[in-house]
């Protein structure tokens, strides 16, 4: 599911921005919540799954949990990475 929102999702909607950062900004956010959004849905499966004492199925719900939050990281480095201030903005420089 996340696989096809960020191909199909977020790469359509950064194609269809042509270029326009607002667009692009928002389909990345889109994108991240939608990967969180993921990461608890599949946690709480793997605490039923534990609950229930289905041990596979916790571990493999705990390693595609861990995947998510691997992709979350990378998309939130990237989202921070490609918005850092410039040096010497007034707006950042005034909070110092």
């Amino acid at each position: 599911m996340v696989v096809l929102d960020w191909m199909f999702g977020m790469g359509m909607e950064v194609w269809a921005a042509q270029g326009e950062q607002d667009q692009i900004d928002a389909a990345s956010l889109a994108h991240i919540a939608l990967v969180q959004e993921s990461l608890i849905a599949l946690l709480v499966v793997a605490v039923l799954a534990a609950t229930f004492r289905a041990r596979w199925t916790m571990l493999a719900h705990l390693l595609v949990a861990l995947l998510a939050w691997l992709v979350l990281a990378a998309s939130q480095h990237q989202w921070d990475h490609g918005h850092e201030p410039l040096p010497g903005c007034v707006r950042y420089d005034a909070h110092r």
